[in-house]
């Protein structure tokens, strides 16, 4: 089960901090990447790169992992981009992330998409206490 959209958020804790996370899960993240990093990142490797606004500017600079579907904490294609905490520098990118066609995640829709696409135990038989 995949949904046809794609879905962003920041994944990060609230509240100060030096680096931020923002998470980019669904079918529309490798157009996505390559556009806000400027080219498609090798699968399951991190990569410096400025994360780029409409006029191909940059808005930060951090690392950004990409993780092709099924092999994802979703079963989805997902982007996760790591740059600066600053709650400003976060929004900024969320924007520029709804800009290019995603939309805010609910919250806990990333774990949802994960048990939708079996990547989650579907069963308490499969979710048995250790030592057992």
């Amino acid at each position: 089960m995949t949904p046809p959209d794609t879905i962003a958020a920041i994944a990060s804790a609230p509240g100060r901090g030096a680096v931020g996370v923002i998470r980019v899960s669904g079918p529309e993240v490798p157009q996505i990447a390559a556009t806000i990093l400027g080219a498609l990142p090798a699968p399951r490797t991190a990569h410096l790169a400025d994360f780029l606004d409409a006029d191909g500017e940059a808005i930060d600079r951090g690392l950004a992992l990409y993780f092709p579907a099924p092999a994802s904490y979703t079963g989805e294609h997902v982007l996760e981009l790591q740059g600066h905490g600053a709650a400003f520098v976060l929004d900024l990118l969320v924007k520029r992330l709804l800009d290019l066609g995603c939309r805010m995640a609910r919250a806990g829709e990333f774990s949802e998409r994960a048990f939708l696409n079996g990547k989650i135990a579907h069963d308490a038989a499969r979710m048995k206490p250790r030592g057992t």
